[in-house]
């Protein structure tokens, strides 16, 4: 049995080539052009439709109906129709050609195409790139592009990747071991066996090897690739390694990353919309749901505007955002997501480490010479803070008492102001006082910040909530959780009450996926008492062993219940919590962007969190930011900020990506 379609346009019934050719030249005669009727029936027709309606046009008219359409239509518009009236290998070859001609080289879109086509793709691709333009592709390449790069793109060039059929079960485990001999185990990288083994073996095969791989090495594939290799190469090969994964994820980040934050890349949104449009779309858009909590229509719809919109909405094919169950290739996505979570070993790193050399004294007169007299000397006073250890602060701010009898923190206060002041008061208290302080801010006045509530109780340890409890008794001379049951209320009083009373409970996870499975056919208020009994009282590791069997045992999306059956900040909450059980590096880098992005800057956020983490998990965040963003959080802070509180941001961020 073949495989089921998957895709958004599908044969027309009742095709008659040359009554759409008619109905096209009808809608384009005169003045002005009927747009509406050309979107919408080239939008209801595949693509080998298309060609018997352009050659229909041709023998009826005697003219090019992509020329027509060209001086009809304007805009994105007019490219996007004209790229549904090519054959998929043509528009490929002139995406390619458009890609290496010129001055630079478009290197996401080589990586794009070249990494995701199938073998019989690939030598059609080749096949039109020399029919269109009479030139070698592979010697174009070869041309633009150099090093480990080029050699993978004149791999995957060759069309020669093994079919899914073979899978060589005896090589498995050898090529695991080859894969991890040739970079985590050795002083270097052996590019040429990660070119071998990922541009050869079939999809089914690696997927295997990257399950094996994930035992020998102790972290994935992905991982390993972004620690050993660098730039395009890097990109490249990871574009490789998600294709093997799963296409429609592949797909759905590309999407994403061409829509998100200001402008949009309409080249790559429109050649993935439409190439994907009779192959996969629709899991493109289930797997795009489930990583980014939004639907692929929806983000078209707030990103694209007239016509154009109209078009790639027709394409998409309907909303998702208020589906509740996953279809198969997404199921097998979640499960394999959660899956992968549970069994990784993140290494967890920090930003600032301890200073060698440390002097507590030399640093506390420093300090104090740099406060002293008129001005400021905030030079100084940050390159010390900044590049010391919370552990070294605090015996600075000791030997400032004993040697000067004064309060560092008080001078500090009082010598700087703004931003820069809360920053630098941040990095010299302890942890745990910081912590106390800033949930103090999150709820006095006359509003209350909900985020900074959830996000820090959601992803502090036992200890660290144990130890900012204490801290804000002592501060404030009142409980945490006495400030929050007069601050908030209901199901979202209750839910912070519980992480702050910092229990965890292990228990059985097969019982757990079981009940939350039960408690999503429950009344709302039953479904939130039963979600909260397990999501905040359970430790993250068995969590994310009870999401995973959550997707098998009923084929739903737990963020997708929680955002469906829930609102408010309940829901806010609950969603913290599931992000940072699936990646919690990840959960800080979308915070850290929300405090930047759009107009104005979430300074208590920004500042929180960077001094919270940069001595955790802030490098393990700024990778995610990349990742997720496509941007570094370095040129974020950079463009967001300024002056001696953007450089103290900077020294914390710790480098650019």
């Amino acid at each position: 049995m073949g495989k089921e379609f998957r895709g958004t346009i599908a044969d027309h019934p009742d095709f008659d080539a040359g009554s759409d050719a008619e109905a096209l030249y009808d809608a384009m005669k005169g003045f002005g052009s009927d747009k509406e009727a050309i979107l919408d029936l080239i939008t209801s027709r595949s693509n080998a439709e298309r060609q018997e309606i352009r050659a229909a046009y041709k023998s009826q008219f005697g003219k090019d109906l992509i020329d027509d359409l060209k001086y009809e239509l304007t805009g994105k518009f007019e490219r996007l129709i004209v790229v549904l009236m090519r054959p998929p290998a043509y528009h490929d070859a002139k995406e390619i050609k458009d890609a290496i001609k010129g001055a630079g080289t478009d290197e996401k879109c080589l990586i794009e195409i070249l990494a995701s086509r199938t073998n019989e793709q690939i030598h059609n691709l080749v096949a039109a790139y020399k029919d269109a333009y009479g030139r070698d592709l592979e010697e174009d390449v070869i041309g633009d592009t150099s090093g480990h790069f080029k050699k993978m793109l004149v791999v995957l060039l060759q069309g020669t990747r093994e079919e899914d059929d073979v899978v060589s079960e005896d090589l498995v485990e050898q090529d695991a071991q080859d894969l991890y001999d040739a970079g985590e185990a050795q002083w270097g990288t052996d590019e040429a066996k990660f070119i071998m083994l990922l541009g050869n073996r079939s999809v089914i095969h690696l997927q295997l090897v990257f399950d094996e791989y994930q035992k020998i090495a102790e972290k994935s594939i992905e991982d390993s690739i972004k620690s050993e290799l660098s730039g395009d190469f890097e990109r490249l090969m990871l574009a490789v390694v998600q294709c093997i994964r799963s296409k429609p994820m592949f797909f759905a980040k590309r999407l994403y990353k061409s829509m998100k934050g200001l402008g949009t890349a309409d080249n790559t949104l429109i050649r993935i919309m439409v190439s994907r449009s009779e192959i996969d779309m629709l899991d493109i858009r289930e797997c795009f749901r489930l990583r980014y909590e939004k639907s692929l229509y929806n983000m078209i719809q707030d990103d694209t505007s007239g016509d154009y919109k109209r078009t790639l909405l027709k394409l998409c094919g309907g909303d998702d955002d208020m589906a509740g169950e996953f279809f198969p290739e997404a199921a097998q996505i979640a499960y394999k997501m959660w899956e992968i979570s549970a069994m990784t070993k993140v290494q967890l790193r920090g930003t600032v480490r301890l200073y060698q050399n440390f002097d507590p004294a030399s640093d506390a007169q420093a300090l104090r010479k740099a406060m002293k007299g008129f001005g400021t000397d905030e030079d100084t006073i940050i390159d010390i803070v900044a590049h010391r250890s919370n552990a070294q602060r605090q015996e600075i701010r000791q030997t400032f008492k004993s040697l000067l009898g004064r309060d560092l923190l008080a001078d500090l206060k009082s010598e700087l102001s703004k931003n820069l002041q809360r920053l630098i008061l941040g990095l010299m208290m302890t942890p745990a006082e910081f912590e106390a302080k800033m949930m103090k801010k999150a709820m006095e006045g006359a509003g209350t910040d909900e985020h900074a509530l959830i996000e820090i109780l959601v992803t502090r340890s036992n200890q660290e909530i144990q130890e900012m409890c204490s801290a804000y008794q002592n501060a404030y001379k009142k409980s945490l959780e006495d400030a929050i049951t007069s601050d908030t209320s209901g199901h979202f009083k209750r839910i912070l009450i519980s992480l702050a009373q910092s229990i965890i409970i292990r228990l059985h996870f097969f019982v757990q996926f079981k009940e939350l499975a039960d408690a999503c056919n429950a009344d709302p208020g039953d479904l939130e008492d039963k979600f909260m009994s397990i999501l905040c009282t359970r430790s993250f590791p068995h969590l994310r062993r009870v999401f995973q069997e959550f997707v098998r045992c009923s084929n739903k999306d737990i963020e997708q219940i929680i955002k469906k059956e829930m609102s408010g900040d309940v829901k806010n909450a609950m969603f913290a919590i599931v992000r940072s059980v699936k990646n919690q590096p990840s959960y800080f880098a979308d915070r850290l962007y929300k405090a930047m992005k759009g107009l104005g800057t979430d300074d208590r956020a920004l500042i929180r969190i960077m001094v919270s983490r940069s001595e955790i998990d802030l490098f393990n965040i700024r990778k995610e930011f990349k990742e997720t963003h496509d941007a570094s959080l370095h040129e974020f802070i950079q463009g967001d900020t300024s002056g001696d509180y953007r450089k103290t941001l900077l020294i914390l961020c710790g480098g650019e990506d």
